[in-house]
């Protein structure tokens, strides 16, 4: 079968859509055998002997990008149906260890007392990778550039008005209005504020002390500070707030054509969250045997402050031999079909060394598959 190809129009009407069903009807017979693993790749039919449906759920950051794959894959194995619920990382563990659905997503690795937890086993999968930008809403301002002061004065309600003289420094000839900063954060438990604020904390103490880091952080009760719910929400929030600025996944950014600005990194350059940007910092960090890395304020001349991997979180058990066929038939799509589509919808692609250590990580799910990486 010919490889499917989505509109990328169609994956920006999914970024504020809460869950996504891929759906299908079934085309196997009775005559059909299971075939060697690899098949996804190449296009071939694969046989589950019958319909399977994955029901899954977490993180938000890479919600886009899993809603295409699942839509894209349905295509080419018309049996496997999947449903991916955006409801944040915190609630993504806890759904995974509660055993509610078939897989879970994080922003943020599994701790080992929540690998404890997990009764059937879990296996944390790196299956892409991202950034999150200060995305804002300043008609008329359109390369604002953050100096690593003004961003952690904004964040912990130092700086109040968008033309304070920290701003104003890095922005010469840039007409910065008086009006009141409007900061949007995550209102629900997140991995991408785990990430955000674990980056915040490690570049001033002065947040680390006043906001910390976690899933669900206290941020300042005065001045204009509001929550929204999933990456969705913050995006929504920031759009429809004049003088607003928040931190969202740098996809929901680029689908949504919301600007964000240039941030100062570590080394003291300003640099704008991008594929190549991403791709460095990544590269200066070693991925462990249990392929848990956290990057966490890189000081490359060309790395972004804020970049994060995204986890699947899969059981190392599944009862129905038919769920676990699948589930590898879906980690296999993820690791090449979709790693195409991961940078038009603005996600890293994993490099191929990464992409086969996933690969084996996850080809224990099923003795009746085997995950090939192209």
């Amino acid at each position: 079968m010919p490889k499917i190809k989505i509109d990328l129009r169609l994956a920006a009407a999914l970024l504020l859509a809460a869950g996504v069903t891929a759906c299908g009807s079934s085309t196997s017979t009775p005559d059909d055998t299971a075939m060697d693993g690899g098949d996804a790749m190449q296009g071939e039919k694969i046989a589950l002997g019958g319909n399977v449906a994955l029901t899954g759920a977490g993180a938000s950051f890479p919600a886009p990008l899993y809603q295409n794959w699942f839509i894209s894959m349905n295509k080419e194995v018309p049996e496997l149906q999947v449903n991916y619920q955006s409801v944040g990382s915190g609630a993504g563990v806890e759904q995974f260890l509660a055993e509610t659905v078939d897989f879970g997503a994080s922003d943020v690795a599994m701790k080992d007392d929540e690998i404890a937890q997990a009764k059937r086993g879990a296996i944390l999968l790196p299956m892409t990778a991202g950034s999150i930008v200060f995305a804002y809403n300043l008609p008329g301002v359109e390369n604002l550039k953050l100096s690593r002061d003004a961003y952690v004065g904004i964040t912990t309600g130092k700086i109040t008005t968008w033309n304070d003289p920290v701003i104003a420094a890095d922005n010469a000839g840039v007409d910065l209005p008086s009006t009141p900063i409007t900061f949007v954060h995550r209102s629900d438990g997140s991995g991408t504020t785990a990430v955000f604020t674990k980056n915040m904390s490690a570049i001033s103490p002065d947040f680390e002390q006043a906001i910390g880091e976690g899933k669900s952080v206290e941020w300042p009760k005065t001045g204009n500070f509001i929550g929204a719910k999933g990456n969705e929400g913050v995006t929504a929030q920031i759009q429809q707030t004049e003088g607003s600025i928040g931190y969202i996944e740098y996809g929901y950014a680029k689908q949504n054509n919301v600007p964000f600005a240039t941030i100062q990194n570590k080394a003291g350059n300003f640099v704008m969250a991008d594929d190549e940007t991403a791709a460095a910092t990544l590269a200066n960090v070693e991925l462990p045997e249990n392929l848990r890395a956290f990057v966490v304020d890189d000081d490359g001349a060309d790395s972004y402050p804020f970049v994060t991997y995204t986890w699947m979180l899969a059981y190392k058990d599944y009862p129905d031999a038919q769920k676990a066929k699948a589930m590898e038939v879906m980690i296999e799509y993820g690791l090449n079909q979709g790693q195409e589509e991961a940078s038009a919808l603005g996600y890293v692609p994993l490099p191929k060394n990464v992409r086969e250590r996933v690969a084996a990580a996850a080809d224990v799910i099923s003795p009746d598959y085997t995950i090939k990486v192209k």
